[in-house]
């Protein structure tokens, strides 16, 4: 009975160990990203607050703060996106940077295909500021979008991505 006790509380010990040994995998940024986006910023993702449809021009995002024509049929393969923020004071020529972080992988990448950023344009489709794109994921599966304006963290886009 002793030795069975024992037993037990040997394995119950190294099963606290190996857990407390376990790492979860920790999100590591790409050595060209923008110095401003930080690995904290990640902690704050909502992965319930998806991406919505809202309004007649087949946006989706979050309503009246940021939103995307042309990811209701998003693709592997690349394709046009036309980004929309509202509540952004003077947005002409702000930079708009977008990084995307996958859920599973904790990975992180530029998916725009000129880059980390680009410039917007004034208002369209009754938001404040927007800007065309072309973008690609390089996997399927669940994406956080990360949008800062002039380096600060803007909202947060959650969208699933397959072929």
């Amino acid at each position: 009975m002793l030795r069975k006790k024992l037993t037990a509380l040997i394995m119950l010990g190294m099963c606290l160990i190996i857990a407390g040994c376990a790492k979860e995998q920790s999100v590591s940024l790409p050595e060209d990203i923008p110095d401003f986006v930080k690995v904290g910023d990640f902690e704050s993702i909502d992965w319930d607050q998806k991406a919505v449809m809202f309004g007649d021009s087949g946006i989706i995002g979050n309503e009246n703060k940021s939103g995307v024509i042309g990811a209701g049929m998003p693709s592997l393969n690349g394709q046009k996106w036309m980004w929309h923020l509202w509540e952004n004071n003077d947005p002409v020529g702000k930079e708009l940077t977008i990084v995307g972080f996958h859920k599973e992988t904790k990975s992180v990448h530029p998916i725009l295909m000129t880059g980390w950023s680009l410039q917007l344009g004034g208002e369209n489709n009754g938001a404040d500021a927007h800007a065309p794109s072309s973008v690609q994921f390089p996997e399927q599966g669940e994406w956080a979008i990360l949008l800062y304006v002039d380096e600060k963290l803007f909202d947060i886009l959650i969208y699933d991505i397959n072929e």
